[in-house]
C-alpha cells in the first residue's frame, strides 16, 4: 500500500509513539487527523477525544474521516498505563485502564473498519494497533495494564479474519520499553533503566520514532495481518534462566 496522499487517524496523536507515527504517516505523503485528549498541533488535523467514551469515538472518527474526505490507515495508539498489586487494586483502577487500552481500542477499530469499508469498497485499508510486550510477559503490578494488552492482541488477530474479505489488513505493534511520557514513570524506581537496557538485545531503551517506524512498515505490507509484531530491541529475549548470566557473574 502506497502512502502519498493516503487519508489516516491516529488515536493519541498528539504525544509519545502517536505523535511519532503523525510525522511519519506525513513524511511517507500521507494527510493525518489525530484524535487525543489534547491539542496535536503537528497534525493535519486534530480533534479531541477519549476513547474511553464511545460516543466521543464515533463523533471523532466521523468527524475526521469528513475533513479527510475518508480512510485509509488507522493507527491506534491512545493507551494508559498503571500500577497497582492485585490485592490493593480497585475496580476503578482496572476499570480505568481497560476502558481506555481494550475497550477504547476496540470502538476505535470498529469505527475505522467501517469508515474504510463505506468510502474504499473493496480497495480496503490498513489498521495498526499499539499493543505491548507485557501482553505475553507476566510482570508484577500491572496485571490491569498486561490483560488489557492480551485482550487487544487477540482482537487484532479476530478482527483480521473477520475483515480480511473486505481486504482490511489488522496488524499491532507490540513495544518494550520506550521512552515516552508514560515510560517517564519509572523514575521513581532506582536502576530500572540501567535494568532493561542492559537486557535489551540491541542495548538501548527504544524512541518512540522506532516503534513508529515498524508501525507505518506494516502499513505498507499488503500480505501481512493478523500479526502481532514486537519492536522491543529484543527485551523480550531475556530469559531469568539464561546460563550465560552465570558465566558472567562468576567472572565478576
Amino acid at each position: 500500500m502506497e502512502l502519498q496522499d493516503a487519508r489516516a487517524i491516529v488515536t493519541g496523536g498528539a504525544s509519545g509513539i502517536g505523535a511519532a507515527c503523525v510525522a511519519q504517516l506525513q513524511a511517507a505523503g500521507a494527510r493525518v487527523v489525530a484524535l487525543d485528549l489534547t491539542d496535536a498541533p503537528a497534525a493535519d488535523g486534530s480533534l479531541r477525544v477519549d476513547v474511553a467514551d464511545e460516543d466521543a469515538v464515533v463523533a471523532g472518527f466521523r468527524d475526521a474521516v469528513a475533513q479527510l474526505g475518508g480512510l485509509d490507515v488507522a493507527v491506534l495508539s491512545a493507551g494508559v498505563g498503571g500500577s497497582a498489586p492485585l490485592l490493593d487494586m480497585t475496580t476503578q483502577e482496572w476499570d480505568r485502564v481497560l476502558n481506555v487500552n481494550l475497550r477504547g481500542a476496540f470502538v476505535s477499530l470498529r469505527e475505522a473498519a467501517r469508515a474504510i469499508t463505506e468510502g474504499n469498497g473493496t480497495r480496503g485499508g490498513a489498521i495498526v494497533a499499539v499493543t505491548s510486550i507485557s501482553g505475553f510477559l507476566s510482570e508484577r503490578l500491572m496485571a490491569h495494564y498486561g490483560v488489557s494488552k492480551a485482550g487487544l492482541a487477540q482482537l487484532v488477530r479476530a478482527a483480521a479474519r473477520e475483515l480480511g474479505a473486505r481486504n482490511i489488513r489488522v496488524n499491532a505493534v507490540a513495544p518494550g520499553t520506550t521512552d515516552t511520557p508514560m515510560f517517564g514513570a519509572t523514575e521513581r524506581l532506582p536502576g530500572y533503566r540501567d535494568q532493561v537496557t542492559r537486557r535489551a538485545a540491541l542495548g538501548r531503551v527504544g524512541t518512540a520514532a522506532d516503534v513508529a517506524q515498524a508501525i507505518v512498515a506494516l502499513c505498507t505490507l499488503d500480505w501481512v495481518t493478523g500479526q502481532i509484531v514486537a519492536a522491543d530491541g529484543g527485551v523480550s529475549l531475556h530469559s531469568p534462566i539464561d546460563p550465560q548470566e552465570a558465566l558472567e557473574a562468576n567472572q565478576r
